[in-house]
């Protein structure tokens, strides 16, 4: 296999010519620094070329504001340039809810902003197009496959057609990109050229508006055009609730929307990654560090996944607000055993390695190894979630899999402690199937989860406290969260514990007003939380949130929804969060006279001291992890 000195792919001229290259088969362009990592998608793509045979170089971070040398100094690839704008949508990972710049970048070494421009996709792509106008260009990752179809931005307040449209590039990936890119790849590498390759699953391509069919049928649908959207509001939402059901079909169909003088098509999904197939992904050589080019830098998002351990891709929660399973589906692709242990070996013979893996995890913690009791059913499924509005009676949420890993992992010898890092589904994990030997393997989880995986703190995330706002969120009663709440109490309290609850809230999410967040204030109050985990609701493309909060219908009633618009309304629902912040209680005081709620105000505010946050609440979220504590699971 073609690596430097054994390890990374090439990033410069001198490290090609050390491998004796004229010329690479693909190079990738990448918003990110190059991390060789399983959970970089550059990465992965590089590997899995690679692994199939080419001969494949990254350049990471292009300069884009100068004279393009980056773009040309590895010349021209012999099959294709990639573009990937980064592990984050460019737009999420550049402003905040406000819409205010932010002052870093985790995918940058040292935090540094302005490596990357907005919308590496479109920007990548024409400096390419601009330097090498004849050498096909296909984009992929998160910001073009969220984008690959009309769509809201909120950065810019208006609906975008797809971003094939507004970029060069020649072709786009969306989902997870193996499959994909080996069948561009070697349909490029027998001969055929770019415009030839309109089949593909998983790609999305331009086409003559003629080629669109006349109606749907077994292997197509047909959306509503761009301008339809632009002069419909329904239109838009009735798209969406297509686009959200196509892709978390096992079989789905091809989509097709006329936009502007191109039909846009979005060639129809694989289905779901074999053990065998996610294995070969998760196996290949990565070396897991940053490249040497950056020695001596700290590249935050590296320290976050550094012993960390990926253990699936896909999650069937199907949140309102999230686009996980509009890129990488709802159907589960687990790893196996063998090849979790492998990587976790691997992390323990690292030299900065101590003793504590930081995350066994996934999209969701605890979806590890479920799927349907019936595939068969699952395959023709349209449901958007399998745990809302109640876990789905096919779904087998059994954790015993999940458990043996956590035992096989803490068993090794150079393994303390294995934390849970990624957001826990307490929904599933706590949810009563009526089966005796599954309900009881499921208690056994939440007890071993809370008493040895736990840093200190055990993030979960309710989003919220009014049921009407999770129904549109698609998140259980906050009820559940109660109950989860005083079982971690209660285990706590069992083995002489000291450990936090984290939960994570959103505001001003489409159907919350400014009293469910006062609700939420006093609820959370009475529970002893002083919270910061929390964010203001962002609309990013392709979520059911998103066009609720664009069009003022959800997509799949059809009915106007209330959603919080300007920053005063924003801020309004965001101050509650803060209530016991000396600075937003007179705000707060005056918004619950407005809304005629003395109930509030006396519940928040009877104490005259409870406008001070107290040194040390018994479930703050402090800004500094907890050092391990005494939950230890002992060694045999």
């Amino acid at each position: 296999m073609a690596k430097i000195n054994g390890q990374w792919l090439p990033t410069t001229r001198k490290e090609m010519d050390h491998l004796g290259w004229e010329e690479a088969d693909v190079i990738l362009f990448t918003g990110d620094a190059y991390i060789d990592h399983p959970s970089m998608g550059a990465a992965v793509i590089g590997r899995v070329l690679e692994a199939h045979g080419y001969r494949v170089a990254i350049v990471p971070q292009p300069n884009w504001r100068d004279d393009l040398r980056d773009f040309k100094k590895l010349g021209s690839p012999r099959l294709f340039f990639g573009v990937h704008a980064g592990a984050m949508d460019s737009m999420v990972n550049h402003y905040t809810a406000n819409r205010r710049r932010r002052s870093d970048d985790a995918y940058t070494p040292d935090g540094r902003a302005g490596a990357r421009p907005d919308y590496p996709t479109i920007v990548y792509a024409e400096a390419l197009k601009k330097c090498w106008p004849d050498v096909p260009v296909v984009a992929g990752g998160i910001e073009a496959s969220l984008r690959r179809l009309a769509h809201y931005d909120y950065w810019q307040d208006r609906l975008r057609p797809s971003i094939l449209i507004d970029s060069p590039a020649d072709m786009l990936v969306y989902g997870m990109g193996e499959k994909p890119i080996i069948a561009i790849a070697e349909a490029l590498s027998n001969g055929g050229s770019i415009g030839q390759l309109v089949d593909i699953p998983q790609t999305v391509v331009r086409r003559p508006l003629s080629e669109i069919p006349a109606s749907d049928s077994e292997t197509d649908v047909v959306l509503h055009s761009l301008d339809e959207c632009r002069r419909s509001m329904r239109a838009q939402a009735e798209n969406f609730r297509t686009i959200e059901v196509e892709s978390n079909l096992w079989h789905g169909h091809n989509l097709w929307q006329a936009t502007g003088r191109y039909a846009i098509k979005v060639n129809r999904t694989n289905p779901p990654m074999t053990t065998q197939e996610i294995d070969a992904s998760f196996d290949l050589p990565y070396t897991r560090l940053p490249h040497p080019r950056y020695q001596g830098k700290r590249i935050p998002a590296y320290e976050m996944i550094r012993h960390s351990v990926n253990m699936h891709r896909g999650c069937f929660g199907g949140c309102a607000f999230c686009t996980i399973s509009a890129h990488q589906g709802k159907f589960i692709a687990s790893r196996s055993k063998e090849s979790i242990m492998r990587e976790v070996r691997q992390v323990v013979k690292m030299t900065d390695f101590k003793g504590y893996i930081s995350d066994l995890g996934g999209p969701s913690a605890n979806m590890y190894g479920m799927h349907g009791r019936d595939l068969e059913r699952c395959q023709r499924c349209a449901r958007p979630s399998c745990l809302h509005p109640q876990p789905c009676s096919n779904l087998n949420t059994d954790h015993s899999a999940l458990l043996d890993i956590y035992h096989s992992v803490d068993a090794l010898p150079e393994v303390k402690k294995s934390f849970i890092g990624s957001g826990v589904r307490y929904d599933l994990s706590m949810h009563r199937t009526g089966d005796p030997h599954i309900d009881k393997v499921n208690s056994q989880f939440n007890e071993e989860l809370i008493r040895y995986h736990v840093s200190g703190r055990l993030k979960v995330a309710p989003e919220h406290t009014s049921d009407t706002v999770l129904q549109v969120m698609r998140k259980p009663s906050f009820d559940l969260f109660r109950q989860f709440k005083a079982l971690f109490d209660r285990i706590n309290a069992k083995y002489h514990l000291n450990q936090q609850l984290i939960p994570y809230f959103i505001s001003s999410h489409p159907g919350c007003r400014e009293v469910d967040m006062a609700e939420l204030a006093a609820i959370t109050k009475e529970l002893n939380f002083h919270l910061e985990q929390v964010q203001d609701f962002t609309p990013t493309p392709m979520t059911v949130s998103t066009e609720a909060f664009f069009t003022g219908l959800h997509p799949y009633t059809l009915q106007p929804i209330y959603c919080a618009h300007s920053k005063d309304d924003k801020l309004a629902q965001r101050r509650y969060f803060f209530w016991y912040d000396k600075e937003q209680r007179p705000a707060i005081q005056a918004a619950l006279r407005r809304l005629h709620r003395p109930d509030l105000l006396a519940l928040l505010y009877q104490n005259p001291h409870s406008g001070t946050q107290p040194s040390t609440p018994a479930h703050s979220v402090s800004p500094k992890r907890r050092k391990n504590g005494p939950n230890q699971r002992r060694k045999n």
